[in-house]
């Protein structure tokens, strides 16, 4: 298979490391935002076409699938061009900063048969599976979770117009792993603040606390918050799952269950990026997509829910969900 990189970051590496790895797989061009940032990013893998433009890329190749590895502001009009092209790609969350740009995508993607794969590898862990094997014996009442850590250094990331925020590009992970074992959000509830970072920082326009309440169709109360005014190093990330058999905490590795006489540890056996991509690649070569457990379509309403999120700490008022 030849594989077209967009991107040259770190998620870029980390799956060109990984199907780089796999037999009859190459890397055959990348693109990024200079042509010597996209060459340098081709040697580390045996060399591959280097180009600056997307449009220049899809032309002069024959690619078997695309992986899209950009930031959230730089998303719309490459996946047009792959739609249009009939090319599968895989897409890193989240999906664009604001929903305009995923409900054109979704709408093309409607019209065309085109493979896609979203980014939420914690949809391939053991312990998810897991977790939902568990929930199946017992009624949820509550969830409670966070996304707490530092604030990353790349400039895009600080600015709302570029990122979206902490609930758009990294705490998407807490609210896709809430719809993927509790299934649809009805309404949210969310505040913000910028308590530290915008006075140590220039150009700082993300919130650096937030909270967020999320009430499921189902009727569960789920809360979850995030910050990135941590120092470096120091973190928590994770989701507690209170139902009428116990507790249920997944972290960024195990999965630990507490009943009444006893306390359960899972660890991580198998690494989830490596599962998505071999899902990807194994529909791009087959067109069976039974591996895949997030399409663009499935993504997009995860993209719905944090989109809500920000509305409703822009307006101050619970947003109602609508779907699509």
């Amino acid at each position: 298979m030849n594989i077209g990189m967009i991107g040259t970051g770190g998620f870029s590496k980390k799956h060109a490391d990984i199907f780089t790895a796999m037999e009859d797989v190459k890397l055959q061009a990348v693109c990024g935002t200079s042509r010597e940032k996209a060459a340098a990013f081709a040697a580390q893998y045996g060399g591959g076409s280097a180009y600056d433009q997307v449009a220049d890329m899809l032309e002069q190749e024959k690619l078997d699938a695309v992986y899209i590895c950009v930031p959230p502001f730089a998303h719309g009009d490459t996946e047009q061009q792959l739609i249009e092209r009939g090319i599968p790609f895989f897409i890193e969350k989240p999906l664009a900063v604001h929903l305009n740009v995923p409900n054109d995508i979704l709408h093309s993607l409607r019209k065309n048969n085109v493979i896609t794969s979203v980014g939420y590898h914690f949809r391939y862990r053991d312990t998810v599976a897991s977790l939902k094997k568990e929930l199946e014996n017992h009624t949820v009442g509550m969830v409670t979770g966070g996304w707490m850590g530092s604030m990353p250094l790349v400039p895009w990331w600080r600015n709302r117009d570029t990122s979206g925020g902490q609930f758009v590009e990294q705490t998407t992970h807490l609210i896709d792993l809430v719809r993927f074992t509790l299934g649809e959000v009805d309404e949210v509830f969310a505040m913000e603040a910028n308590r530290v970072m915008a006075g140590q920082h220039e150009n700082v326009t993300v919130a650096d606390v937030g909270a967020a309440v999320l009430k499921m169709k189902s009727g569960v109360i789920v809360q979850l918050s995030n910050t990135c005014l941590l120092p470096e190093g120091v973190s928590e990330v994770g989701i507690r799952y209170f139902h009428s058999g116990g507790m249920i905490h997944v972290d960024m590795n195990s999965l630990t269950i507490c009943g009444p006489s006893e306390e359960r540890k899972e660890t991580e056996a198998a690494n989830p990026y490596v599962r998505e991509n071999e899902a990807f690649l194994h529909a791009a070569r087959t067109g069976d997509t039974s591996r895949i457990l997030s399409s663009y379509e499935d993504a997009w309403r995860t993209q719905e829910i944090t989109d809500a999120i920000m509305k409703s700490a822009e307006s101050k008022k619970a947003i109602q969900l609508g779907g699509n």
